[in-house]
């Protein structure tokens, strides 16, 4: 069998496209360079390894002789894992928007030489139907107006282009604190009342704006939500963890992938639920969850893999569903496809044990074990601050070895972060969102540990960021570094969803040490990412959950929490214990950090200093 450029690749997705008859280069200059020598367009093809109808088109067209003569005669033919080149995956989908009014994966764009696009969409089929051409229609005619309509197509793609260069403008109105209570009313607008969550079908988890809403006590709409969740069909409630998202509006039946990222981002809230409501589910569900994480994704050396695919030989939810031949409670069967179900409902710990013992007798879906510095950087946060509160060294212990991986194996010799490792390789350069998630999951386990190290790194990535992907002009920060690699954009994004944007998060980052400091150069450069959605907050607050709970905390008093001796001592405990999203905390002595300076135990016994703006009240031992 013979095989394509992306035979030498790293990521599980290329590879799986690396026997295909396609003549694949990964992106880069050699394909764009063939491009210009031959005057071929470049088709762009974007995606990643746990996409259920990526998996669909490699089946259907790249897999078919046929399509790939077709694609092989008038194209440059270019993969690209969306996972390891989100800049490339960003520009070019925003560009499918403009010209489809939707977007998703996988992304079939058309590119001129330069790297223009000129047309695009997601999903084709190989033969006509849903009023979508076939993929071989679509081929002939794009090679049909690459000949006969030349300087139409390069006029379009010299617009789109122009289009997405246009940068998007800071607003100069002051922020107001009113952005807060109009983002919990235009979310209560939204939410669904019977099972939770914002809009209908289908329904991704909102982490971020549930975490937000918590911080503004609005109890109802998240533990409506997080109860919801939690039932089972999109939660696993055999093995833990969450599946991507649900297509119904009851969180039933899900998409079956499940991404290192929305667990990450799912344990701390409802963490903070539990420690607010003090309900014992939601501590079972973080337990569960950490424990799925470290089964299922945690890699040889502490990193995790990014995600688990939808599908099993070849069948969505296979490894996931049950029969009614399978020893499972009747009533917790809920119809999926197929003849098979999915689990609904309360398992005793005894069965749900022995199901999950039956269950990885069955064959696994395959496993995108590429880590993502961003991806393991929110997967530090939550396992160190889950670890601290539940009193589970053994997460802490994994939230240290993950970070040691990040500043170890995922970092270049002067500190700067890589993109992704798989197969003993460190590859692309790190965007915005990874330096940004690992300052964060190192700040997080500074807490958990009383370790200074951890904060000490957290500082120094965040202000390298600042350096490398700050707009001195404009403000916010760029997705791409200043000496990174010259796309047809420099782009700024800011929309959390299904993540939190790097902006939103550096921001939070930068507020936080702006506190511990004393710095406040570093609170106007969180700011400055403000006044890039303060505009768009009230129509869309789902969209910036992450960004409204770094607002929370610019607008709330300074508090900070200064304690000197270890995380484990009962005052530490004592005084870290309560839900108090805004409180900036640092562990001493130490007279490098300015929060710490000059204080010190009390008669030899741990003590906490609670100050707001640097006004400290008496310590408490």
């Amino acid at each position: 069998m013979s095989v394509n450029r992306l035979a030498a690749e790293t990521s599980p997705y290329l590879l799986q496209h690396a026997d295909n008859p396609v003549d694949w280069y990964p992106w880069g200059d050699e394909a764009l360079a063939r491009a210009r020598e031959e005057d071929k367009p470049v088709l762009l093809s974007v995606g990643y390894a746990a996409c259920h109808w990526c998996h669909v088109m490699e089946h259907e067209s790249f897999e078919d002789d046929a399509t790939a003569s077709l694609m092989n005669e008038h194209f440059v033919c270019v993969k690209v894992d969306r996972e390891e080149r989100p800049d490339v995956d960003s520009i070019y989908m925003d560009a499918v928007v403009s010209l489809t009014g939707h977007g998703g994966w996988p992304m079939t764009v058309f590119l001129t030489p330069d790297g223009e696009p000129f047309f695009g969409g997601t999903y084709f089929p190989p033969e006509p139907r849903h009023g979508l051409p076939s993929f071989k229609q679509l081929l002939t005619a794009v090679a049909d107006a690459w000949r006969d309509r030349r300087a139409d197509i390069e006029r379009d793609a010299g617009t789109i282009t122009e289009q997405l260069r246009r940068a998007a403008q800071p607003s100069r109105e002051p922020l107001s604190s009113s952005l807060l209570a109009d983002a919990v009313r235009g979310l209560r607008g939204t939410f669904d009342p019977v099972w939770g969550g914002f809009g209908g079908a289908p329904k991704f988890p909102p982490a971020s704006a549930l975490e937000f809403l918590l911080r503004r006590d609005e109890l109802e709409l998240v533990t409506k939500t997080l109860d919801s969740m939690a039932l089972g069909g999109m939660y696993d409630v055999v093995g833990g963890g969450f599946h991507r998202y649900s297509v119904d509006r009851e969180w039933l039946i899900p998409h079956f992938e499940k991404m290192l990222y929305d667990n990450a981002l799912l344990v701390p809230a409802y963490l903070h639920a539990w420690v607010v409501t003090g309900r014992a589910r939601y501590r079972e569900v973080v337990e569960q969850t950490c424990e799925y994480m470290l089964r299922e994704l945690r890699l040889p050396g502490g990193a995790f893999a990014s995600a688990q695919d939808a599908d099993t030989e070849g069948v969505e939810g296979l490894t996931y569903t049950w029969t009614e031949d399978d020893d499972v409670p009747r009533e917790l069967l809920q119809p999926f496809e197929h003849g098979r179900f999915v689990l609904r409902g309360e398992l005793d710990e005894g069965t749900r044990a022995r199901l999950l013992t039956e269950r990885e007798q069955r064959p696994q879906p395959l496993r995108d074990d590429k880590a993502v510095a961003s991806w393991n950087g929110l997967a530090v946060a939550a396992l160190a601050e889950a670890g601290r509160r539940l009193g589970r060294a053994d997460l802490v212990d994994a939230a240290r070895a993950c970070a040691e991986f990040v500043l170890g194996a995922l970092s270049t010799p002067e500190g700067r972060l890589f993109r992704t490792w798989r197969a003993e390789r460190a590859r692309h350069a790190g965007v915005l969102d990874d330096y940004a998630d690992v300052a964060h999951g190192l700040y997080e386990l500074h807490v958990a540990t009383g370790e200074l190290r951890w904060l000490q790194e957290a500082r120094r990535l965040a202000l390298l960021a600042t350096d490398l992907f700050g707009d001195d002009e404009r403000g916010g920060f760029f997705l791409t570094p200043v000496d990174g690699e010259q796309l047809v954009s420099r782009k700024k994004v800011f929309d959390d969803h299904p993540t939190p944007s790097g902006n939103s998060m550096l921001a939070f980052v930068l507020l936080r040490l702006a506190r511990l400091w004393g710095d406040d150069e570093l609170e106007r450069l969180a700011v400055g990412v403000f006044r890039f959605i303060a505009a768009q907050i009230p129509h869309a607050p789902s969209a910036f959950g992450h960004a409204l709970c770094a607002l929370d905390l610019h607008f709330a008093p300074p508090r900070e929490l200064a304690v000197i001796g270890p995380p484990d001592s009962e005052v530490a405990r004592r005084e870290l214990a309560p839900f108090d999203p805004n409180a900036v905390i640092a562990f001493g002595p130490s007279d490098e950090v300015p929060l710490l300076r000059g204080k010190e135990a009390v008669d030899g016994r741990p003590a906490v200093y609670v100050c707001e703006n640097f006004a400290c009240r008496a310590p408490v031992t």
